[in-house]
Formats: structure tokens, sequence, C-alpha cells
């Protein structure tokens, strides 16, 4: 049988790299020293999650699972930026729940065109005019741009309705949703004709609310049986469950009581997610709807056990779906119990919003010892830490000096000072997946900075260009000390301190 529906899926999501500055010098005629003019790499695009209301199943994700936004552009030379990479939008149903990979619920994406980033895109890398400074006039290198987030995530669509109709397969919970809405659902007479919850709008004076068919359900649903946990997923944001219960059954052992008693018996052991704030099923509002009533057996069945399903406090209902019977005070029913729960859900205060600010003390990073198999070592984690290591190009010894000033200007060597590391100890930037692993050197301070700091050129510093009068003074003050040097000369070999060999006559 063709799969048609779906409705849970495991994605695997690639949000696009960021794409690489670039290290460019303007180059001109007339000037030979135009200063760097390197562009910023583009962004690039994020993984989006949008409820669209055109969707409604995960079927296109069950076949194509893998999905990977685009990459941003490099820059280019004079001044040029790359684009930014396009985000990689992904349509899904309203009432679809995103997981972690450990079953944390990520996103409850409820409401029309509510959106949720799953994987952000990783940031360009600046052009070396980007890293041009007062203090680094020339930076002969760029940074590279960041990977994008990679995500393993789970997708779980929840029928959004507010009455769910329950029972056993064959039950008459199709026929009944075909009659009080405009849904066609597939209807037959043998079980398991429902395979996907179904939809109607039902109107009933004022008030319009959405009735579900849910799938039927057998003893041992809430572990599994009969589909029976696909089915029960979309009862949990139902505030009316409404038991149709077949009157007119000639299967061995069923009755209307002990129908009720089973269905009960799951919808109490099935445990529903605490993180989307949903009642256990069996404290949600429940009406009982003895079906088939058209059948002069059933009809005097369901007269006959009424009473006893009253006396255990429920509201019900004799209708049948054929005839048309009891359809209107069922209706109202449901639309008076719906209207109740929906006040109850706009009494309840909304989450208060605490802002937590970062302490005035926090470096932004941590550098811990841990006990490796090859023997004790450093770690430093940290946002901008690990960031700085995915941006460096190692293979330009200017761009990993800048990389060692940045950590040092951030605290880093202090940290591993404090913490007991000497020079050639071990020393591992970011988490176990992508860390970088090198020799820590202390930064020494010698005199190989009175040649200039990092990055500089001293071509480029104002007033290092002499003028041609200077030029001139320059010129004039070589003539004099080069003719001073041969006088000197000739005095001396007049003098006789120089003496020629025998065959240098």
């Amino acid at each position: 049988m063709a799969v048609n529906f779906v409705d849970r899926v495991v994605l695997h999501l690639s949000a696009g790299a960021g794409g690489h500055g670039v290290a460019s010098v303007k180059r001109e005629k007339f000037k030979p020293l135009g200063g760097p003019d390197g562009g910023n790499g583009g962004h690039g695009g994020s993984v989006v999650l949008r409820v669209d209301p055109q969707a409604t199943t995960l079927l296109d994700y069950h076949r194509h699972p893998h999905r990977k936004a685009d990459n941003g552009k490099p820059g280019a030379g004079d001044e040029r930026n790359g684009a930014d990479g396009p985000d990689l939008v992904l349509p899904v149903p309203e009432g679809t729940v995103v997981k972690d990979g450990d079953g944390r619920i990520v996103a409850d994406l409820v409401g029309m065109g509510t959106e949720h980033v799953i994987a952000r895109g990783g940031r360009g890398g600046l052009g070396n005019k980007a890293l041009a400074s007062a203090r680094r006039k020339a930076p002969g290198f760029a940074l590279l741009g960041e990977p994008g987030e990679e995500v393993d995530v789970v997708l779980e669509l929840k029928t959004l309705a507010d009455v769910a109709l329950i029972g056993f397969p064959s039950a008459g919970k199709s026929s009944l949703v075909s009659v009080l809405s405009a849904a066609r659902p597939k209807i037959a007479d043998y079980p398991f004709t429902t395979l996907v919850p179904n939809l109607g709008v039902v109107t009933a004076g004022s008030i319009r609310f959405t009735v579900a068919d849910v799938p039927g359900l057998i003893p041992g649903a809430h572990e599994g049986k009969g589909l029976g946990l696909e089915f029960l997923r979309h009862v949990e944001r139902c505030s009316v469950l409404a038991h149709v219960i077949d009157c007119a059954t000639l299967e061995p052992g069923r009755d209307p009581l002990t129908d009720l008693d089973v269905i009960e018996r799951e919808l109490s052991l099935y445990v529903p997610d605490a993180d989307l704030g949903g009642r256990p099923l069996a404290e949600r509002t429940r009406l009982i709807v003895l079906n088939k009533a058209d059948v002069p057996e059933a009809r005097e069945l369901a007269e006959m056990v009424k009473p006893d399903l009253e006396e255990r406090g429920y509201e019900v209902f004799i209708v049948s779906a054929v005839a048309h019977l009891g359809l209107k005070e069922l209706t109202y029913a449901m639309a008076r119990h719906v209207e109740t729960a929906r006040a109850e859900v706009e009494a309840v205060v909304p989450q208060r919003v605490v802002l937590r600010p970062r302490s005035v003390d926090d470096q932004g990073f941590a550098v811990v010892k841990e006990n490796g198999p090859d023997g004790p070592f450093f770690r430093v984690t940290g946002d901008r830490p690990t960031r700085w290591v995915r941006q460096t190009d190692f293979s330009n010894d200017e761009a990993v000096g800048y990389l060692a000033d940045r950590l040092a200007r951030l605290g880093v060597e202090d940290e591993l000072y404090k913490v007991g590391a000497v020079a050639g100890d071990t020393v591992v930037i970011g988490s176990t997946d992508d860390a970088v692993v090198f020799d820590w050197e202390p930064t020494l301070q010698s005199g190989a900075e009175l040649l200039g700091a990092r990055g500089t050129d001293l071509r480029l510093e104002e007033g290092a260009r002499p003028t041609r009068d200077e030029k001139r003074e320059s010129m004039k003050d070589r003539y004099a000390a080069r003719a001073a040097t041969q006088e000197e000369l000739d005095t001396e070999r007049r003098s006789g301190l120089w003496h020629l060999r025998d065959d240098e006559e």
C-alpha cells in the first residue's frame, strides 16, 4: 500500500557555511601602495521551519530526509562582499512538534506563519579590508567562513482539533465527521478503514470548532498495538474527547460498557508530552456517543445502558450518523464544552519572561584540566574562542599570530597560567568533535615588537615617505660622507700606511 500520510519523521539538516573573506591589495596605476581591499564572505543560509496552511503531512520529508541550505559566497577584491546564502524554508503542518535526538521538545509550531530557525547558517569571514585598523594597516590574511550547524531532529505532527472522536474500529467515527461537517473521509464496513486523522469544521450557533476523526483504538494501543501510539498522538491537543460506541456490533465479548472501559484504560495509560502543557487524557472532558441507533436492537441496547453511563457522570447521546438522529443535541453539547475549554485557556496567565544578563565577571570562556589517553591536557571552551579557531587559516602564519593575539587579549593565556599550564603543554580549543589541538607556547615580550606590530607596514605610515627636499638633503649627506671617506683613504695612502705587494705594481 502506498504511503500518503506521515506524521513522524527524522530529519538530517545542515545549514550553509559562511563564505571566506579574501586578502587583497588595491592595485592601481601610480598607486602601488593602495592598501587592503579584500571583501567579506557572505553568511550561510539557515534552515527554517514554517507553518504552512498548504502542508497537511510530513510525507515529503519522509521521502527526502536530508536537507541542506546554500553556502555564502566568498568575498573578492575591490571591497566586494560575497552574497549571503538564501535560507532554506521547510513548510510544515500546523501542530508540528520539533524534538532533538534526546526527545526534548525544541519548538511547538502552532499558528499559521510561525517560524523557527532550527539550524543557523555560519558567519561569513572578514576580508583584510575589515581587519585593517590604525595599528594593523596592511593585514596579509583574511578570516575563513564558519561552518553551518548540523542537527538531527524529529518532527511529530499532532492534530490541532477541539473535539476528538475516539473508539474501536468501525464504530462510525468517520460517518459522524461526514455528517457533522463538510469533510468526506473514506468510509467502509471493515476495521481500520481510517488510517489518517480526518478534520472537519463544525458550526453550532455562533461557535465554530474542529472535530478530528482519530483512527480506531484497540486494547494495548498505549503500547503501540494497532498503531495505537501514532493514533493517540493526535488526541493530545484536543480539549474534548467523544467516545463513539458501536451499539450494533456482533463481535463476541463486546458491549458499550466493556468498550468504554477498554478505551478509558488506554487513555489513562498513555503519557502525553508534559512539556506541551497538556493534561492527562483521562482528565479531559468526555462525552459518550451511542452510535447506530437506526438499528432497532442497537437503539434498545443504547437506551438500556444510558442510565448506567449517566451514573458514572458522563453526558450520553444516542445518535445515528446514517439516519441523522440526535446530531443537533450532540453538536451543541460539543460547542458548549469547547467554549468552556477555550475560556479556561484564555484565562491562563502568560508566563513571565525573565531576563538573565551575563555576569560582569563572566569572561565568556572556561579553561579546565582533563585527562586523556596520552596524558593530561587543558581544554578551552567558549563561543568566542571556538569561533575564532574556526575562522583561522592555519596555513597563514600571520593569521595564526592574529589568533594568538585575540586569545591573549581575551585572557586565555592568563587563565592557562592560573590552572597550571606551562610551555609545551597540550591545549585543546573547542568541543570534542571539532577541537583544535596544539602545543602551547606563551607569548614572549622581546625586541621584535620594535619592528612594528603584526600586520603593519611602515611604508603606509603617515610621514614615512620623505619629501623632495628631504631626499635632496639626504643625498647631499651621502655625497659628503662619501667624499669624506675618500679623502681619509687618500691621506692614509700618502702617509705610507698602505703597502703594496710585489705583484701589485
